[in-house]
């Protein structure tokens, strides 16, 4: 019954008014990050959906780029102003990696379409690790020598080095931060006991956990995960303590969203809303949000608007807070602009 459901929401879905407007060149979905990680894996995700189930006529590709962690993407994404035939799915980069390098792009650069979910960060350790709980991590981090204990992250000055500093201060020490190019690699280096602890997202690691290679302690949620089918063992996603509950006062989600490039029209934003809704009414999708332990949070339009304002804002107080925003541009090299390209704001 089940599936029928699903396949009546598809089909609904499919008959629904067409918008004036669908691609007549293959859409671009860009990933601002390496492959591997949990964006990549969403983008692909999404690019195998559309095209086996042929809700658009012209193909999805994936292109990552993930130079300078991830700003060769959005600036990528920028420079499409008014082309609708390029995507991109985002992360908590979107916010960090203008403030760390000082770059000219603000998430108002391009268009919001659709927050697909909002996706969960676990306190990982290799499974042969003596630690078998955040508490027990926690009080080695504090008797350890500082800098001593590794944390493998994606990038660098992004959401997880910011988390990597959260932990610092909570165990009032200093964490050796080892950046990889994208989620897959920091669950490979953690399995390889090549760091000490990691805070991928559940999709990253959930291979390694049920194959025995990693141990989840905690997640960086203010409520347990709903999710309760076995993933490894006799535990499921939802056995996961939150960190708070475990003396770590940190809390930390990030969302999985989709923009495309500034100066769309109406009918185009519509277009890619309608395409996304499609793809998550498939069971396939269902089954995603399962294995990622995914907050199944969802927005567009003005909703989602709004929740970028207010995370933009908490991102630059968290970047503030951890020293990562790059510095002003230099006064001299401001006083040397012609007067008309440098106008005074209020």
């Amino acid at each position: 019954m089940a599936c029928a459901g699903a396949l009546a929401a598809i089909l609904g879905l499919a008959t629904a008014p067409a918008t004036a407007w669908e691609p007549t060149q293959p859409v671009e979905l860009v990933v601002p990050a390496g492959t591997g990680g949990g964006a990549d894996q969403m983008a692909r995700f999404i690019q195998k959906a559309v095209n086996e189930h042929r809700l658009m006529r012209q193909p999805i590709n994936v292109t990552n780029k993930s130079g300078n962690s991830g700003v060769d993407g959005l600036l990528y994404m920028k420079a499409a102003k008014g082309d609708p035939h390029r995507l991109i799915i985002t992360l908590s980069n979107l916010f960090t990696s203008p403030l760390a390098t000082g770059v000219d792009f603000n998430w108002r650069d391009i268009t919001p379409v659709q927050m697909l979910a909002l996706d969960q960060f676990v306190l990982w350790v290799n499974a042969s690790s003596p630690h078998q709980s955040a508490q027990q991590l926690m009080q080695a981090l504090r008797q350890a020598p500082p800098g001593s204990l590794k944390l493998g992250g994606t990038g660098s000055k992004q959401e997880d080095q910011l988390i990597s500093v959260l932990l610092e201060t909570a165990a009032s020490t200093r964490i050796t931060y080892l950046p990889k190019a994208g989620g897959g690699a920091v669950a490979n280096a953690l399995a390889a006991g090549e760091v000490d602890m990691s805070v991928n997202n559940p999709i990253e690691a959930e291979k390694l956990w049920r194959e025995g290679a990693l141990r989840p302690l905690c997640v960086f949620d203010g409520k347990a995960l709903d999710y309760t089918a076995k993933v490894a063992g006799q535990r499921a996603w939802a056995d996961l303590p939150t960190c708070l509950s475990a003396g770590i006062p940190v809390q930390y989600l990030m969302m999985r969203g989709i923009f495309t490039s500034a100066g769309v029209t109406a009918d185009q934003l519509a277009f890619y809303n309608q395409l996304l809704d499609k793809v998550r009414a498939l069971p396939e999708w269902k089954e995603l949000m399962v294995r990622g332990a995914f907050n199944q949070t969802t927005m567009q339009g003005e909703a989602y608007a709004n929740w970028l304002d207010r995370t933009d804002r908490f991102h630059r107080v968290l970047m503030r807070e951890a020293k990562f925003k790059a510095p002003p541009a230099p006064l001299a090299a401001a006083a040397s602009m012609p007067a008309a390209s440098a106008p005074m704001k209020k």
